[in-house]
């Protein structure tokens, strides 16, 4: 079957270890063809040094211990730092827990996005920070990379670096502010509760379920802030990140994968599969790591709906168990077993769990 257009490798930015990011490569590589001069210097600098972050992200995650692991607090415990549009982190320290609010709308943003996804894992699995025991949510705002010529400019993208998070301010005709969007940093908190989990290696299918858990978790932090049931609940993942346009909604849509964006002039088209049939098994995007979680998140977001009501008391729980169930190398045959197998022990998702959750996976091609 034929492959999506997609090229690049993951994102880029200084070569950190672990880093995951919210825009997938294949959407930095259609920018470098973008009409705009800016947006498409923006995507050369965003995939520069893609080959050398690869190589980091892979090491790390093989070499127990080479993550560090900030510092434990009792309690909510959070900082945010300004790099000032340069790629040094974390930068110099702006907020601290229990500060008033910034003059800055994007240091307040991040430490209220942090604090609403610790407050979603403390109060609904007892979690204490993406850990466990209390790691302290470091962010930077402001986060920017140098352009062909060596000048800094705001960074297209958000991402986790296995130790804290960073935002850029986007270009302004594609991307805003990385900040703007509490699903955006509860996806990328996310892949640090996933580190201390399964710690899914970020390659093949094992990498597309670790970005599926981001995104699973991502929508349910703002559905539990919003109140919304799954029913009524958007399912888009980075609406607030992109500048409106009729040809673009979101980076993803988990409920119908490949219609996030359609003929857009910059981004084109979503090539996002939504069913096995269609399943990407080619080189980029670590092997399709952001590609192909449109899968198993269609599969989520119909069992969501099928079984009503909140997502997060419902779907969300059956996948937070099968977190702790996964390997570091599980594919989607594991999490299609085991997210199974727990609505079937599991009484409080009622009689027909197990079927729903079958029925979703069998609809993806599972």
């Amino acid at each position: 079957m034929p492959q999506p257009a997609v090229g690049g490798g993951p994102c880029s930015v200084p070569c950190r270890s672990s880093i995951q990011c919210i825009v997938p490569p294949y959407m930095l590589d259609r920018l470098t063809h973008s009409a705009d001069a800016k947006v498409r210097d923006r995507a050369i600098a965003g995939l520069s040094r893609s080959a050398a972050v690869r190589a980091v992200r892979a090491f790390a995650q093989e070499i127990p211990g080479m993550i560090a692991v900030p510092s434990p607090a009792a309690s909510k415990n959070r900082l945010v730092y300004d790099a000032k549009g340069k790629d040094s982190l974390p930068g110099r320290l702006v907020r601290s827990e229990g500060q008033k609010k910034s003059a800055d709308v994007a240091v307040n943003e991040a430490y209220d996005h942090c604090g609403d996804t610790y407050d979603f894992y403390r109060e609904l699995f007892e979690r204490n920070s993406l850990d466990g025991s209390g790691m302290t949510l470091i962010s930077t705002v402001h986060v920017g990379e140098p352009d062909q010529a060596g000048k800094f400019q705001p960074m297209d993208n958000a991402f986790w670096d296995g130790t804290q998070m960073a935002y850029g301010d986007g270009d302004g005709v594609v991307f805003q502010r990385f900040t703007r969007s509490l699903d955006v940093v509860a996806h990328e908190l996310t892949h640090g509760v996933q580190s201390f989990t399964s710690n899914l290696v970020y390659r093949g299918q094992s990498g597309a379920l670790n970005e599926h858990f981001s995104d699973v978790f991502g929508v349910l932090v703002r559905q539990w802030k919003l109140g919304e049931k799954a029913d009524k609940a958007s399912w888009l993942i980075g609406a607030d990140v992109l500048v409106p346009a009729q040809t673009r909604r979101a980076i993803r849509d988990m409920e119908n994968p490949g219609t996030a964006y359609l003929d857009d002039p910059d981004l084109g088209t979503d090539p996002q599969p939504a069913h096995m049939k269609d399943f990407y098994s080619g080189a980029a995007d670590n092997g399709g790591v952001h590609l192909n979680s449109g899968i198993p998140n269609r599969a989520f977001a119909l069992v969501a709906r099928e079984l009503g009501g909140f997502a997060w008391e419902t779907a969300g729980r059956i996948w937070y168990d099968a977190m702790f169930q996964l390997s570091s190398r599980s594919q989607f045959a594991d999490i299609q077993a085991i997210t199974t197998q727990i609505a079937a022990d599991d009484k409080r998702f009622g009689k027909d769990a197990k079927k729903i959750v079958a029925a979703a996976w069998k609809k993806v091609g599972l």
